[in-house]
């Protein structure tokens, strides 16, 4: 089976799409990249670094320094498919990314409370 062709894109050109989701949503810059630091363990330079270098998608997920074990509590839909049924595993985390940017409140997203 073929890749999907999101997995070949730089994670740089899609990372502004988030951020204008999220700022929709009421969000700002700083809590996406929280969200990015608590699912995949970037933090702030990693982050810059994989920007920088236009780390493409499948890279900047696997690897990610350390994906979180709760991002497995992840459910609901996203572009209309339930994301725990999702079977191929590199497009579970980039539905996981897009849950979240979605806008729910930090403590929910973050698992905290």
């Amino acid at each position: 089976m073929p890749k999907h062709r999101i997995f070949g894109m730089s994670f740089a050109s899609v990372y502004p799409h988030y951020i204008a989701k999220a700022e929709k949503k009421g969000r700002s810059r700083q809590e996406v990249d929280q969200i990015i630091s608590w699912l995949m363990g970037y933090d702030a330079a990693g982050l810059e670094a994989v920007l920088d270098d236009k780390t493409d998608i499948e890279h900047f997920i696997t690897d990610a320094p350390r994906l979180n074990p709760n991002r497995e509590q992840i459910t609901g839909v996203i572009c209309g498919v339930r994301v725990e049924e999702i079977e191929d595993p590199l497009m579970k985390e980039i539905r996981h990314l897009d849950k979240l940017a979605k806008g729910k409140k930090m403590e929910k997203i973050l698992r905290e409370g």
